[in-house]
């Protein structure tokens, strides 16, 4: 069922990044945007159904709203592992069909499912029997030596067939030959006018638009264009204030005042020391922050003092004080 807060916050939302999107990151992201969608990391079905599920899935209230990204091309195990999500509260359960690492060509899921649009009907139809919230989709254009302009509509319609009818597309092909998962997120060109006229073709769809998207007035540009929704990667994570901080107002309409950076660090202050009191190491959060005042004085004063003593044993909140009061005598 298609969740209103999620579709709404889809306007702009922050992409699933392996090993950087998680609990803590959107929690720090969250500071800065009470209304863009937050994803998970990608975690694949067969370790929901038989992983250390807390670890994999679990998340605290203030994300919301956010959505769990799940990997396979097993209808079965992602129908198990949906249930299992949404059992946690997830308010959207994502299928990748983009991410071109190794691991997930040898898994046969990911963007090589480009060329098995069946499947991946499969896939969402099983998914969505099983699921209590709306099952989306993100992909690429095509991979290889697919032409985008003939596998992304027949894509597009095959899948929302099995009832999906919320994409968000990536505007570049991923070369599973030759190029590494790096490589990927730039190599490629870029090709939003493919992915306008997608809009156009299929009007009754939700299409988000994802890469390479650095800055809000390109967000709202692709949103001018007629698309319903942006996507943003890297972007959130090396400079999180730029992306973030006016995001409820220029995208939203929020008619709050934004906040700082100075005040998201303090915001974070109770959340690092909960967390530090269960145990946990100051550096699992701060990792996340040290973009924080990227482009703003003071950044470097920031990032030092975070990446040299947050991995330190017994490292706490003095450590996040001791670098904002760093960058506050810089920036006087």
């Amino acid at each position: 069922m298609p969740s209103k807060a999620a579709i709404e916050a889809a306007k702009l939302s922050v992409a699933p990044m392996m090993d950087w999107t998680d609990r803590h990151c959107r929690y720090f992201h969250r500071l800065m945007s009470s209304h863009a969608l937050l994803y998970t990391e990608m975690v694949t079905a067969p370790a929901v159904i038989h992983g250390d599920r807390e670890r994999l899935l679990g998340f605290s209230a203030p994300e919301h709203p956010v959505a769990v990204q799940l990997g396979g091309s097993d209808p079965a195990q992602l129908a198990e592992a949906t249930r299992i999500a949404g059992d946690y509260g997830y308010d959207e359960v994502n299928l990748n069909v983009g991410c071109p690492s190794d691991r997930v060509q040898s898994g046969s899921f990911g963007a090589i499912l480009m060329e098995q649009p069946a499947l991946v009907a499969d896939c969402v139809a099983a998914m969505i029997a099983a699921s209590p919230v709306e099952v989306t989709v993100k992909c690429r254009i095509g991979v290889d030596e697919q032409v985008p302009e003939q596998v992304l509509p027949d894509f597009l319609r095959v899948v929302s067939e099995a009832g999906v009818t919320r994409f968000t597309i990536h505007a570049r092909k991923a070369w599973l030959q030759g190029l590494s998962p790096k490589e990927n997120r730039d190599i490629p060109p870029l090709d939003y006018p493919l992915v306008h006229r997608m809009k156009a073709e299929f009007p009754h769809l939700h299409l988000s638009i994802n890469g390479g998207v650095t800055t809000l007035d390109e967000a709202e540009a692709h949103l001018a264009a007629g698309m319903d929704g942006v996507m943003i990667g890297r972007a959130a994570y090396h400079t999180p204030a730029d992306m973030l901080l006016e995001a409820d107002q220029r995208i939203f309409g929020a008619r709050t005042l934004p906040k700082t950076a100075h005040q998201v660090a303090e915001e974070m202050l109770p959340y690092i020391e909960a967390h530090l009191a269960a145990g946990g190491r100051l550096n699992q959060i701060t990792r996340h922050m040290l973009g924080l005042f990227a482009g703003r004085p003071g950044a470097r004063h920031w990032k030092r003092i975070l990446s040299e003593r947050a991995h330190r044993d017994g490292a706490g909140p003095e450590v996040v004080r001791a670098a904002l009061d760093a960058v506050s005598q810089f920036a006087a």
